[in-house]
């Protein structure tokens, strides 16, 4: 069968959706993983975009060698010079450039002629193929663009030295006979379009990039771009995980493969959404929580008769574990250490340690340890590598006839543990201004939201937060079986990515 390359943008594309921000060395573990789950070519920032987009991608280009490393320019000289200094130490480089395609952005944002557009992209290219071999180039609103134009640009282009040409639904606007058809048309009316790779990047305004992006498979299209639970700019780009086991689900439809190590979807699903911050919704396709679970009773019935009558897919297939080990507080290191394994994690000594000890006080609350807990236990642990202050203690009195009142204690980065007290409307409001007078980090609280992670009333508490500050927002998580704490930690977790990304 032939082979679809797996083009991951969840380091660029991914980042750009509000609040996603990402430190070098959270992008490095994103970029490992992806490595693991076996993408074909990571694309790992924009590096004209900021001295912290620059330094990321050239840690991922040396330190990530199997897939292709790509950095995105647009078609100016300054921006196809720093993405190769962003890629140049990489095992196998790539730079993409793109430009506006479609006359309403020439008109309104670019201002600039077709005749321009066409003589600009085929210089870019050729500067970009000077790097370089393997350059890519992408025809921004492409499903916008006036066809004939599209094909000039692409042929253009091809002759400059482009070796993958992309075919972006920028602004999701396609339906997908007609992005199919779009497809169609290249291939019939591009003269050199032999020597290059048709790419597709859609995006999900209308909820069809997935479709779209399997249409324009199904119809010529080799490559796909797409991001770790469909994260990116506005509503988000094509999902990895839907597209990839599209295709391997209808071997029937498509008669192709890709490189991807399903097992691995799950383990980087949970990854990029404990970095990001983005919660994975429930009813996700493939990784969402209630992708595999049966409520209706003739359903159960029948996936308990044969799991194919309601089961197209083996929930083992992209790394949801079937196993009947059951963790609580007599568990040991070997039993944690396994069931670890078996959600698709491998923790360093210190950290399993750190790790163990979590789990095993969240034992001695809850009488039985589910996965979601465990992971839980391991996002904490993540959470904390990137800490500038630590929250070392918190405590509150509340109720309905006093004042509430928190304490809280934190260790600064000078090694001091710095303790102050405030009251507030409500225990949280209590806490997060004690932080904030130990802090003195400027920002603004924009979004608080608690769920819990698992069933019952011991059940763990999962918070959210999102802080501003000069227009940025930031993310923070939090979790644990008390509200308030995790409330704090989630605050904190905030603040530390906020603090992070000044000093980066």
């Amino acid at each position: 069968m032939e082979r679809v390359i797996i083009f991951d943008t969840t380091l660029r594309d991914g980042e750009q959706a509000a609040g996603a921000m990402l430190n070098p060395q959270e992008k490095l573990e994103i970029a490992r993983q992806l490595d693991v789950l076996g993408v074909d070519v990571i694309e790992a920032g924009f590096p004209i975009s900021s001295a912290g987009d620059l330094e990321g991608v050239r840690l991922i280009a040396r330190e990530v060698r199997r897939p292709v490393i790509c950095a995105l320019a647009h078609a100016q000289r300054d921006a196809i010079d720093q993405a190769w200094l962003s890629v140049k130490e990489a095992g196998r480089p790539r730079i993409h450039v793109f430009i506006p395609a479609s006359d309403i952005q020439l008109e309104h944002q670019l201002k600039k002629t077709r005749e321009e557009v066409l003589e600009r992209a085929r210089e870019m290219v050729a500067r970009a193929r000077g790097y370089c071999d393997d350059v890519e180039f992408s025809p921004m609103d492409a499903s916008r663009a006036e066809p004939t134009f599209l094909y000039e640009v692409l042929q253009a282009v091809i002759g400059a030295g482009a070796t993958t040409v992309n075919i972006p639904d920028t602004v999701g606007y396609a339906m997908p006979q007609e992005f199919g058809e779009l497809i169609v048309g290249i291939l019939q009316n591009v003269p050199n379009i032999g020597k290059a790779v048709i790419s597709v990047h859609c995006h999900n305004d209308l909820g069809l990039a997935v479709a779209n992006s399997l249409e324009a498979v199904r119809r010529g299209a080799r490559q796909v771009e797409c991001t770790i639970n469909g994260i990116g700019e506005r509503a988000g780009n094509a999902s990895l995980e839907e597209i990839v086991m599209a295709i391997k689900t209808r071997k029937d439809l498509f008669n192709l493969t890709t490189g991807i190590d399903t097992p691995q979807i799950y383990r980087t699903s949970r990854l990029v959404s404990e970095l990001t911050g983005f919660a994975v919704q429930p009813n996700k396709a493939i990784v969402g929580a209630n992708a595999f679970r049966h409520q209706s009773g003739i359903h159960q019935d029948g996936v308990l008769k044969k799991a194919i009558t309601y089961e197209i897919m083996d929930p083992t297939e992209v790394g949801i574990p079937a196993s009947s080990l059951v963790l609580g507080k007599l568990s040991g290191r070997h039993a944690f250490k396994e069931r670890l394994a078996e959600l698709g994690y491998t923790l360093k000594e210190e950290a399993f340690n750190r790790a163990y000890q979590a789990f095993k006080e969240l034992a001695e609350k809850k009488k039985e340890i589910m996965d979601r807990d465990i992971e839980s236990v391991v996002a904490q642990e993540l959470r904390t590598v990137s800490e500038v202050y630590h929250l070392e203690h918190v405590q509150v009195t509340s109720g309905d006839h006093s004042v509430p009142t928190a304490t809280v204690k934190l260790l600064c980065p000078d090694g001091q543990v710095v303790a102050h007290s405030a009251t507030g409307t409500g225990p949280v409001d209590a806490v997060y201004k004690a932080i904030d007078q130990i802090t003195k980090v400027p920002c603004r609280l924009t979004e608080f939201s608690v769920k819990s992670v698992t069933e019952g009333i011991d059940a763990v508490g999962e918070v959210v937060v999102r802080v501003e500050s000069e227009g940025v927002t930031y993310t923070g998580r939090g979790a644990s079986t008390d509200v308030i704490v995790a409330s704090a930690r989630a605050y904190m977790n905030a603040l530390n990515r906020l603090l992070r990304a000044r000093q980066s």
